[in-house]
């Protein structure tokens, strides 16, 4: 009982934070599973599969804001998928160590872009949206898919970053579109793919998915209610934490 409860936390406030700052959820929530004595493959299965419901419980609240361009749902989920699940592929055969160290590094410098570019993401300016505009992105997206399949956690603060950056969204729409795709489409082909190749410690899985679901929905909420200017600062924030994390995790 003191586990699940404390599993129920733990999921809420890391998906909670993710929600807010458009990724992160694994910073905390895969470690404490490997805490309580899951070998990691198993781990990262579980963790995939109840982070599906961030995307759900975001999906719940970002809906109503219609937030959500067709044009970047199709590309996200077209160039995204194939790519996550060739990285969960990978990930149950290869040493991932190196490769969450060097992760963590570029995750750091995603945190000192962002603080050094005071104006990012506070306005929606759209720009690349003509055909090789999009076929660069979908490249882009394609090789975090792969990332988001095989490593940890913070790939979803790159897809968040991508679109700001390349696309000229603000960090609400970016969010919405990473919270949406990456939480519920990208994890949930993920969690497909670990849980047929895997291992699944199906007894955490309900009150976790309670936790994400919950705090997905509720971080959702405050990205929506607190604007640019908050969201950039956390993202930050949950960016540079994420980076430390995997480089001495």
């Amino acid at each position: 009982m003191i586990d699940q409860i404390l599993l129920f936390i733990i999921s809420f406030l890391a998906n909670a934070f993710s929600a807010f700052a458009g990724g992160g959820a694994g910073l905390l929530q895969l470690p404490a599973l490997i805490f309580l004595g899951l070998p990691f493959g198993a781990a990262l299965a579980t963790h995939k599969i109840a982070t599906v419901a961030l995307g759900v419980g975001a999906t719940l609240r970002h809906y109503r804001e219609h937030n959500l361009e067709r044009y970047f749902i199709l590309t996200m989920l077209l160039s995204g998928i194939p790519g996550v699940v060739i990285g969960a592929r990978i990930i149950l055969f290869i040493p991932d160590r190196g490769a969450e160290i060097a992760l963590g590094i570029l995750t750091i410098g995603l945190a000192v872009y962002s603080f050094l570019k005071p104006q990012l993401g506070q306005q929606n300016l759209p720009q690349n949206r003509n055909l090789a505009g999009f076929l660069i992105g979908s490249v882009v997206l394609f090789i975090i898919g792969v990332l988001n399949g095989s490593l940890t956690s913070g790939t979803g603060l790159f897809v968040t970053i991508w679109l700001v950056r390349w696309f000229g969204l603000d960090y609400k729409r970016a969010v919405a579109h990473t919270l949406v795709l990456v939480g519920l489409f990208w994890n949930g082909s993920g969690a497909l793919t670990l849980g047929l190749y895997g291992v699944i410690q199906w007894q955490w899985l309900p009150v976790l998915l309670l936790g994400s679901l919950l705090g997905g929905y509720v971080g959702a909420h405050w990205s929506i209610i607190k604007g640019n200017r908050w969201i950039k600062r956390a993202y930050e924030q949950v960016t540079l934490l994420v980076g430390l994390g995997l480089i001495f995790g």
